[in-house]
C-alpha cells in the first residue's frame, strides 16, 4: 500500500497530517524562516538558503522575501527567473516554472485540492494537481493560478486575473476568470 506522501505525490487523495508530510512541512518552515529573514546585504547567503529551500534552482534566479511555500523540494525554477514580493507557492504537487519568467508580487502558485463533499473535507483529506509556467511567462501582481494549469511560453498575464485553465502560448490574458484578450 502506497504512503500518504506517496498518495501526496501522485495525485491521489492523502492525509496531510501524516507524520512523514509533517516532518517535511516543519523542514521547510523552518528553512523558509531561514530565507526570508536573510539579510539582503548577503546575496550569497540569501541564493544558499534559497538553494536550500527549493528543489531546483537555476542560474541568475532572484526570489525577494516574503516567499511563502508549503514543501519547496517540489519547485523547480528555471534561470534568470524573477520572483517579487510576497509571493505563495502551494507545491503539494510540482511546481515547475521555466526560464526568464517574471512573477509579480503577492502572486499565488496554488496547486492544492480539497473535496467539495463535505465528509472527506472535514476527515482533512486533500489531493494536489501540478502546475507548469513556461519560459519567458509574465504574471501580473495579484495573479492566482488554480490547481492543474499550465501557461504556455511569452504568455503574459494580467493583475489580479484568477487562472482556472490552461492559457496558450503567446498571449495576453486578464479577469477572473482569465480569458485571453490577444495574440502576442
Amino acid at each position: 500500500m502506497a504512503s500518504q506522501k506517496e498518495r501526496m505525490l501522485a495525485g491521489e487523495p492523502y492525509l496531510a497530517e501524516d507524520p512523514e508530510i509533517a516532518a517535511d512541512a516543519q523542514r521547510a518552515a523552518e528553512l523558509s524562516e531561514a530565507f526570508n529573514n536573510s539579510p539582503a546585504a548577503d546575496p550569497e547567503g540569501r541564493r544558499r538558503a534559497l538553494r536550500a529551500l527549493v528543489g531546483e534552482v537555476g542560474d541568475d534566479v532572484e526570489v525577494r522575501p516574503p516567499f511563502r511555500i508549503d514543501y519547496g523540494t517540489y519547485i523547480t525554477l528555471g534561470a534568470r527567473t524573477f520572483v517579487n514580493y510576497g509571493c505563495v507557492f502551494a507545491d503539494v504537487a510540482r511546481i515547475t516554472v521555466g526560464a526568464d519568467v517574471q512573477i509579480g508580487p503577492g502572486v499565488q502558485l496554488l496547486t492544492p485540492t480539497h473535496p467539495i463533499a463535505p465528509e472527506p473535507r472535514r476527515a482533512k483529506w486533500e489531493a494536489a494537481e501540478p502546475l507548469t509556467l513556461g519560459d519567458n511567462v509574465w504574471l501580473g501582481g495579484g495573479v492566482i493560478v488554480c490547481p492543474g494549469v499550465t501557461i504556455g511560453e511569452n504568455t503574459v498575464v494580467g493583475a489580479g486575473a484568477v487562472v482556472t485553465k490552461d492559457l496558450p502560448p503567446n498571449v495576453v490574458a486578464v479577469g477572473n476568470p482569465a480569458r485571453v484578450i490577444r495574440h502576442i
